[in-house]
């Protein structure tokens, strides 16, 4: 049985397999102070545009977004984020259990808009409330979607405006950077957020995100954060030389691209046989909209998620594809699909 659950059910891209082993006994500095940690800051650099954005190399997406959050908010302060979004569903209470409270918005495709966010601030008016500090959001986000680069700006400008940070969640930011709509590029992240990660561990990486740090507020003695969360691993080579691979011949655009390509396949044959969808997704999720007795004739051959239901005969699942979805498992769900409609 094939499976379209996540996008991190293999292990890793040949090239990232073939430089580890090749590394393997050299002798490195430990706590990515290691000249492939430096090399790859510096090439990400590049790439950002920005030669004094801070980087860091860490395990997971939860502990970016834990070792970040926790490091800028006070005790008093707040996050603002979509009802979708990762850290108040799937983290476990990870923020929350650092005393900091996620104010969410609900939202029909799991973006933020300005006037979201004025909505928060607005409800919270003095000392008796938790303030709001920071904006989280995601791209792409849980659904599927990305932000234009308009919108971007928008909601950096209202941010800088009102005082609060915006960070970006880049678990899957090689998809959304790759999808065919999308306009928004590496260095304008770099100039419209206070920071974001680059997610490795769902496109092509073992494991591993890089944290991109560009307001220079939040920058000094991030480390120490890092060592008192856990994030700061003595073998943080290994994640920095994923990056480095990755990055060096276009590896983690290529990637992104591939699983991109595999699922708006599977997303055409869904609307050419007459499936709706819950969101307008060029990524590499998308959640179609289908009945029960197709989900369980599906299911007899296929893995993947019940996102929600729709109604008594109708669901919503989740169809995720990744950089090394064989084109030739899309066609089998494409003829399944065909065949029990």
């Amino acid at each position: 049985m094939y499976s379209f659950k996540n996008d991190y059910s293999e292990g890793a891209h040949p090239a990232i397999l073939k430089a580890l082993l090749e590394t393997n006994l050299s002798q490195q500095e430990g706590y990515c102070e290691d000249e492939y940690a430096l090399e790859t800051a510096k090439m990400l650099r590049t790439y950002l545009e920005s030669s004094d954005a801070d980087i860091h190399f860490i395990s997971g997406g939860t502990q970016a977004n834990l070792v970040v959050i926790s490091s800028i908010l006070r005790p008093h302060e707040s996050v603002i984020a979509p009802i979708t979004g990762h850290i108040y569903v799937h983290e476990t209470g990870a923020i929350e259990a650092t005393g900091h409270r996620i104010s969410t918005i609900d939202t029909n495709d799991g973006k933020l808009t300005p006037g979201d966010v004025e909505k928060v601030l607005l409800a919270h008016t003095d000392e008796h409330m938790v303030k709001p500090k920071m904006v989280f959001i995601s791209n792409t986000t849980e659904v599927g979607t990305i932000y234009t680069r308009n919108e971007l700006i928008a909601l950096k400008e209202y941010c800088s405006a009102n005082d609060l940070f915006l960070y970006l969640d880049g678990a899957r930011l090689g998809s959304a950077l790759c999808a065919k709509n999308n306009d928004v590029t590496l260095p304008d992240l770099a100039k419209y957020t206070d920071a974001f990660y680059i997610g490795g561990t769902k496109n092509g990486a073992l494991l591993g995100e890089a944290i991109v740090i560009n307001n220079d507020l939040l920058k000094k003695e991030f480390r120490f954060f890092l060592k008192q969360r856990g994030a700061l691993l003595a073998k943080g080579r290994i994640m920095a030389l994923q990056f480095r691979e990755l990055f060096k011949n276009d590896i983690y655009f290529e990637n992104a691209r591939h699983a991109n390509s595999m699922a708006q396949k599977m997303s055409k044959a869904i609307a050419e046989s007459g499936f709706s969808f819950l969101t307008q997704s060029t990524t590499n999720q998308i959640f179609p909209i289908l009945p029960n007795t197709l989900i369980e004739e599906l299911n007899k051959n296929l893995g993947f998620y019940i996102w929600s239901k729709t109604d008594d005969h109708n669901s919503v699942i989740r169809l995720v594809t990744s950089w090394a979805t064989p084109e030739g498992e899309v066609d089998k769900f494409i003829d399944i699909l065909r065949k029990d409609i």
